[in-house]
């Protein structure tokens, strides 16, 4: 046996587990992981005496049964009865290798990573198992290869590391968001990339050109992407007005598309679970590389609304940004999956669920609009956290709610700002113009009292006929805002600590006001002020 293990074993008694694990949300799984064979696998060169070392040895067992239930997954290929069982399947592999990488990072003792990191990635990994089940109770087929893959725990686990890092990952929260800035950017970020969101014309400063007509290296995007370096700094391809027809993943860090503005530059596909996809292998554009970046493209997707799920784009990039592009579906379009995520300027179209998923995500001075539903019933948001200390949740500031073109009747649909996917779905809308398409109880249910009391919706100062509060549901969960300071808890500096990873910067743009976008740092002061 391996001396480290020798050590590990010897230096904790099964009263130290107990008392550890008494301190989690999941206490019995805790301790069945801790005192079986199975933490024999573990390795440390010191016994567990701090909160932060039975942290780290609870993060190392997650990642132990993760690979297992991994290998697990990999094994029941040749299980797959259909094709909705292997396409269901087929996304497990995907999500669980994502898992293994985000828990690889988080306990990487070389990456450093602050309390706010390692929670987002935690609320990752937990939300890339979820998405794994969920894949299979899209396409009805999760009695049968679900219960082959799950029963490890390892859910319960991650819930436990969430729980154990949550009072610091809020007291650090306030220094993370506060870096030393080199001119209007964060110093981390390098000046190429300075100048480049600072331009005017960033296409003109691409690496690689997409053009149907040959005039570029590619007539595809998904060529260009898979060309692209798998490392380096950033690397724009810049795809010029057309419409692109395909699917596209983009797993490389720092790639960042331009085209030539929203219904000019259109990716456009049809997959959808009606047709025989998952929810998650829909997306017509997924991005799931770390620090994406997109501007002036339509992401569509046209399978229609009978079609149900069927999503336009998908984001699991970390420090994501979305910058006057639009999102054109019908029922959920935008699928915010995980990590941290920024849109700006935005156009999003739906009829139910629309705006979905569960990141860590702010969409700010976008316009949403409401699509012609066939049942008659609008949501536009479903947020996915199924955690309280994911730090995760759907903020939408200072944008507009109104109905689409197609909706010339707004009276004779029931819109409302979102239902609760999961037990502890958080939104808030905050400083938005509503439409009068609002129905006066602003919320719906999901399933009878589902959620009701563990969500938190909330709503601050916002306008519109459709705003008024005065009838809104009653839930324990649902709050009406009256200050800024409550507010401020939702802001892009603090929700998603954006002063720490976004530019303050112009963009060499004007707003829709017709005045230049203010900074980062100046939306910190004056974001919630009304």
């Amino acid at each position: 046996m391996d001396s480290d293990v020798t050590i590990f074993l010897k230096s904790v008694s099964q009263s130290d587990i107990k008392s550890w694990c008494s301190q989690t949300p999941n206490p019995e799984p805790c301790e069945y992981a801790f005192l079986s064979n199975e933490a024999t696998t573990l390795t440390t060169k010191k016994p567990i005496k701090t909160k932060s070392d039975f942290f780290r040895a609870t993060l190392q067992l997650a990642l132990h049964r993760t690979l297992n239930g991994q290998t697990t997954a990999r094994s029941l290929g040749p299980k797959c009865r259909n094709p909705r069982e292997h396409a269901a399947w087929a996304d497990c592999l995907d999500l669980y290798a994502y898992t293994v990488l985000r828990l690889n990072k988080t306990l990487d003792p070389y990456a450093r990573c602050t309390h706010l990191e390692t929670q987002t990635w935690l609320s990752t990994a937990l939300t890339n198992l979820e998405t794994c089940k969920a894949g299979f109770d899209d396409l009805g087929v999760g009695e049968y290869m679900w219960s082959l893959i799950s029963n490890n725990n390892v859910t319960k686990l991650l819930s436990n590391g969430l729980a154990l890092n949550y009072n610091d990952s809020k007291s650090s929260s306030s220094s993370s968001s506060s870096t030393t800035t080199t001119g209007r950017f964060p110093s981390w970020v390098k000046p190429g990339d300075r100048k480049l969101l600072q331009s005017s014309s960033p296409a003109s400063q691409a690496n690689v050109v997409v053009a149907k007509d040959g005039s570029g290296k590619f007539t595809t995007v998904k060529d260009a992407v898979n060309a692209a370096p798998s490392s380096g700094g950033r690397y724009v391809i810049y795809v010029k007005g057309g419409v692109y027809n395909e699917q596209v993943q983009v797993t490389k860090k720092n790639i960042m598309l331009v085209g030539d503005g929203i219904g000019k530059t259109i990716i456009t596909g049809s997959k959808s679970v009606g047709g025989g996809s998952t929810t998650f292998n829909s997306a017509t554009v997924a991005a799931v590389g770390d620090g994406f970046i997109a501007r002036d493209i339509t992401f569509r997707n046209t399978a229609g609304a009978s079609n149900h799920q069927a999503v336009a784009f998908r984001s699991g990039s970390d420090l994501s940004v979305f910058y006057k592009c639009g999102f054109e579906g019908y029922q959920d379009t935008l699928y915010v999956h995980s990590e941290r995520q920024f849109y700006r300027e935005c156009d999003i179209y739906g009829t139910v669920d629309f705006i979905f998923g569960n990141a860590a995500v702010v969409l700010q001075n976008c316009n949403i609009y409401a699509r012609n539903p066939p049942q008659k019933t609008i949501t536009v948001t479903a947020q996915g956290r199924t955690d309280p200390n994911q730090n995760t949740g759907i903020v939408i500031h200072n944008s507009k709610v109104t109905a689409a073109s197609d909706l010339s009747n707004p009276g004779s649909v029931k819109a409302y700002l979102g239902r609760p996917w999961q037990k502890y779905s958080r939104t808030v809308f905050m400083t938005t113009y509503l439409d009068s398409l609002i129905n006066p109880a602003g919320w719906m249910p999901w399933s009878g009292s589902f959620a009701l009391d563990t969500l938190y919706y909330a709503e601050y100062a916002n306008t519109g006929p459709g705003s008024s509060t005065s009838n809104r549901v009653t839930w324990k969960g649902y709050h009406i805002l009256t200050s800024a300071s409550q507010a401020s808890p939702f802001t892009v500096g603090n929700f998603i600590a954006g002063n720490s990873w976004l530019p303050s910067t112009e963009l060499g743009e004007t707003s829709n006001a017709g005045g230049r976008l203010p900074t980062i740092d100046e939306e910190m002061t004056t974001e919630i002020v009304t």
